[in-house]
């Protein structure tokens, strides 16, 4: 199974386990308060029969009720009205503060209780009028309703944490690979590079100094042996944290466009512009940016065949410094806009997908910048910008 399926397939897990966690608090909560609910109601029905039995007992002095008056005075929790039939208020206990001979306050207790479709209970007496007790559900009860907002909020931190968690194990072993692919294509690319250099030399000596087609050729093996030389010293600083240093960028990119342009089919046109008012430097490791520059010019003239126009600019807005990099190529479908950056992408038969994906790292991870796909249209080309800090 591929890495990338087993930590899919965790994230998965992981939020299923969350919903699972989340389902049974939620009904165990549900069914706590409901429990405590009816708790609650049988409770006030026992004190309405208890003010009921007081109220019938008023003439007879010789009556005993201490029950009664133990079940109302036990009663701590939960807030209740005591009202006539004019909802003139008679009692009140259990309501916050001093707020028991508040009457403007209970009045506005009793509203709410009478609105929220809590029925009342009805205490019948002998001689008097009936009276009824209104109540509100306890502190207790009020806040296990609030529980579950609660848990969906620990649940839904919990299962965030757990992918951001997967997600940074994962980013942190793809890294270690990708170190690791770096730094032993670089010592695998080191033997052949000297032995090269052996038979440039080997070659030069054997070679006329007057003979200026084959001096040219080997100066141009030299130059393509140290850019392999530049290449491998790339590779092997993947992985490590690269120095940054202030370049100014109009002197880096000229350069590689050059090289690339002279190893391009001839039909290739190359062109590089930018507003010559700008100021054009940024913080970057010269050998890592040059990779990606050139990345990206391989790439379109790899889309573009043997003809075609590729454009550099560059622009410096905002304190950025912009650069796009633009072919007239086979272009890209507008939705695989991000997954070209994806590792394993290619359009190539024989292609790793390996470069995109390790410009972004470069550009992003090093550098603090952006590299997307600006523009491209099938058939007609694609534009890809980078944007850096300024500095």
């Amino acid at each position: 199974m591929k890495l990338g399926n087993i930590y899919l397939n965790y994230k998965w897990w992981l939020g299923l386990s969350g919903v699972v966690i989340l389902f049974i608090s939620l009904v165990y909560t549900n069914y706590l308060a409901t429990q405590l609910a009816e708790g609650e109601r049988d409770k006030i029905d026992l004190i309405s029969k208890a003010f009921e039995a007081i109220n019938q007992e008023d003439d007879n002095l010789d009556a005993d009720l201490t029950f009664q008056s133990y079940v109302i005075e036990k009663n701590s929790s939960i807030p209740l009205i005591l009202a006539d039939e004019n909802d003139n208020i008679i009692f009140a206990v259990n309501f916050r503060g001093d707020r028991n001979s508040d009457m403007e306050y209970l009045e506005r207790q009793l509203e709410r209780i009478r609105a929220d479709g809590n029925e009342p209970f009805i205490i019948n007496t002998a001689q008097s009028p009936r009276q009824y007790i209104y109540y509100k559900h306890s502190l207790v009860l009020q806040l296990l309703t609030y529980f579950p907002i609660v848990q969906i909020i620990l649940v839904g931190a919990f299962v965030v944490l757990g992918f951001l968690g997967f997600s940074a194990a994962r980013k942190a072993e793809q890294n270690r690979v990708w170190a690791g692919m770096a730094k032993e294509t670089a010592h695998q690319l080191g033997t052949p590079i000297n032995a090269i250099i052996g038979w440039i030399e080997v070659m030069d000596s054997i070679t006329e100094k007057d003979d200026e087609d084959k001096q040219e050729i080997i100066e141009e093996l030299r130059k393509d042996v140290n850019r392999l030389e530049l290449i491998a010293d790339r590779f092997s600083k993947v992985g490590s944290s690269p120095e940054l240093n202030k370049q100014d960028l109009t002197e880096v990119i000229p350069p590689i466009i050059d090289y690339m342009k002279r190893r391009a089919p001839r039909q290739v046109q190359f062109r590089f512009e930018m507003d010559s008012q700008g100021v054009y430097t940024s913080k970057i490791n010269k050998h890592l940016f040059e990779w990606v520059i050139e990345n990206l010019i391989r790439n379109s003239l790899d889309a573009m065949g043997e003809k075609g126009l590729i454009l550099v600019e560059m622009s410096h807005p905002d304190k950025r410094v912009v650069i796009e990099v633009s072919d007239s190529g086979k272009g890209i479908p507008t939705g695989k806009f991000k997954e070209v950056f994806k590792p394993g992408f290619s359009t190539k038969k024989r292609g790793w997908g390996l470069g995109l994906s390790l410009a972004r790292r470069i550009i992003e991870e090093y550098h603090r910048g952006k590299i997307y796909v600006k523009s491209s249209t099938p058939d007609e080309g694609t534009t890809i910008a980078i944007e850096l800090p300024g500095a």
